[in-house]
């Protein structure tokens, strides 16, 4: 089970540094899959966090996205590293982290 798809975005999200978020979209396509939906789950049910910091995947529009303790948390652990959120968006050219290096 070490290599779940789970366990696979876990290890890949650990890469995104404070500062910098991933979308949903991103992360999936890192896996080369189109499971964007899946990749939310799996941040959903994360038993690692904040170690995996699943706070760091947004949506693609910039919207913060879901989280397990709520928006308002997400919000606040985000603000905390540094991100700048206007109007419950982020700004992707600015923050946004590429795995394609």
């Amino acid at each position: 089970m070490k290599n779940s798809f789970n366990e696979r975005c876990y290890s890949l999200l650990k890469k995104v540094p404070k500062g910098k978020v991933t979308t949903y979209k991103d992360l999936a396509e890192a896996l080369n899959t189109k499971a964007y939906r899946a990749v939310g789950n799996a941040m959903n049910k994360n038993p690692y966090a904040p170690e995996v910091p699943c706070h760091r995947v947004i949506k693609s529009n910039g919207d913060v996205g879901g989280f397990s303790s709520g928006v308002n948390s997400k919000i606040k652990l985000l603000q905390s590293e540094g991100i700048k959120i206007q109007d419950g968006k982020i700004n992707l050219n600015q923050f946004s982290y590429s795995f394609k290096l």
